[in-house]
This record gives C-alpha cells, structure tokens and sequence, in this order.
C-alpha cells in the first residue's frame, strides 16, 4: 500500500479506533492521546505533537468537532471545518490516528480509549487535564508539554485581521 492510501486510514470512528488500540496492545504497543481544535495548524502544534508522539508507540489526536469549537471559541470558529482539519492531522507522519469528537471534552473518548499517556500543552495542569485521574487511575501518566510561545491560531487570526483593515 502505498503511503498516500494510509493517509485516509488514519481517521477513524470510535468504534473502528477501539479495534485498532486492541490490536496494538496485543503486541503491547504504548498510546498517547492528545486533542484539541487544531483549527490553524502551526509551529507550536507540530512542537506539540511531535513531542507527545515521542511519548509511545502511537499517537492518537482527538479533534474536537465543528459544533463542539463553536462552542469553545465562539461562532467565527472554526476557520477550517472538522474534515480538513482531520485530513491536514492524519497527513502528519508522527500520527497514528485521528478521532472527531462532538462533545465539549474529549472525556468520554479517553474513557473509552484508556490511552497510557495523556499528553497537553503547558497552559494546563494535570487537575485541569480532562481524562488524567481515569488514565491515572489506570496506570497511565499525564505529560504537560512546554508552549512554545508566539503561536496560536487566536494570535494568526488576529494578524490576517489586521493586515485587511
């Protein structure tokens, strides 16, 4: 299979991604989970990201869906809808899978998942990181990644906004 066939593979339903964490921990294969909106992606995601893959053997990416970013950050969000933000994820090397979720918290997805590590940016602590005390609890970890400052899709938005003013 070449490459570019993956690349589509790589986005799944719960249900699909739940057999494929099994079949990884039969040939007991670590996980990462991390998620977010991932609306504009840019250079502190791929820091991010590349960071949490190093983390496991896999990394699993949770992106929050259309309805669930409007929620979070109002309604001229997302910039890019959930399809292309998933496609742009899941072209990544250094990710393994890629989930939409609709709820405001990815909490339910990591129930079901049970990831061995949790991994976010340095804007949280582990008490706010949605998921750590069930992964916790589990035997996993929790990782908080530095932010690499001067980026954000806010910030990129803000710019493109005033370059047009």
């Amino acid at each position: 299979m070449k490459l570019v066939d993956a690349i589509s593979k790589k986005i799944f339903s719960l249900q699909e991604l739940q057999k494929q964490v099994a079949s990884w921990r039969v040939t007991n294969k670590t996980i990462a989970f991390t998620n977010g909106c991932f609306d504009i992606l840019h250079e502190g995601h791929i820091f991010s990201l590349t960071e949490a893959a190093k983390e496991a053997d896999f990394l699993i990416i949770g992106v929050n869906s259309d309805s669930s970013v409007k929620k979070i950050k109002g309604p001229e969000r997302p910039i890019n809808n959930e399809k292309s933000r998933s496609l742009l994820l899941s072209n990544l090397a250094i990710v393994d899978a890629v989930i939409i979720f609709n709820e405001d918290t990815p909490l339910e997805l990591i129930i079901a998942l049970l990831p061995d590590v949790i991994v976010k940016g340095g804007d949280y602590t582990i008490e706010q990181i949605v998921g750590s005390k069930e992964v916790i609890a589990n035997g996993g970890r929790v990782v908080i990644n530095p932010i690499v400052e001067g980026f954000s899709t806010t910030g990129i938005i803000q710019l493109i906004k005033s370059s047009y003013s």
